[in-house]
């Protein structure tokens, strides 16, 4: 599920996967795919600019209402639509998120095509790496470090079985490869 992040540019705002069935994410108000955002970290990290398809909805209605559509009593917009198709888990034990979420792209393609406005999502780094970049949405290192960890660890509620995509495992090769991840952590005292 989507948790709340401490951007630069917008304040606090949502990253995250919204329903464990497919690999879709949103930041605010844009909508991607896991493997695309890690593709994205992987070359941010090689040449200090990448760039990934994706989806902007500016409207609430366009969204949606996770809580509604989680409880099924509401499947109104792209967060709707996804909990009409694969509803929220009856059973607490499979409410994880599902590493082969890749598999339903297709679908959720379909959907975030049907409420959002396609676009690129630019992702560059700034002032010698202390500001990270996407879209719009500006994190501290500290911040964006926080995103690459979210993703590595599936969110909440963590991957199924512990076991990551190999595209999540890359990401976090490149950002540890670069220093960015020990690097924030001697920024909030772990080191």
């Amino acid at each position: 599920m989507p948790l709340a992040f401490r951007s630069l540019s917008h304040g606090t705002v949502a990253f995250g996967f919204f329903n464990v069935a497919t690999d879709a994410m949103l930041l605010d108000r844009l909508f991607f795919f896991a493997s695309d955002f890690c593709a994205a970290v992987v070359d941010l990290c090689a040449r200090g600019r990448a760039s990934m398809g994706g989806w902007r909805i500016d409207e609430q209605e366009g969204v949606g209402d996770l809580h509604g559509a989680i409880a099924g009593r509401d499947h109104s917009g792209l967060i709707g639509a996804t909990y009409a198709r694969w509803p929220f888990p009856a059973d607490p034990d499979l409410f994880h998120q599902d590493p082969a979420g890749h598999v339903s792209r297709a679908e959720a393609r379909g959907m975030m095509e049907t409420f959002g406005e396609a676009g690129e999502i630019v992702l560059r780094v700034e002032d010698g790496g202390s500001l990270f970049h996407i879209g719009s949405y500006v994190f501290d290192l500290e911040g964006f470090a926080a995103l690459v960890e979210y993703v590595d660890r599936g969110g909440w509620p963590r991957w199924r079985d512990g076991e990551r995509p190999a595209c999540v495992a890359e990401m976090v090769e490149a950002a540890s490869g670069i220093g960015l991840l020990a690097r924030a952590d001697r920024g909030r005292g772990r080191c």
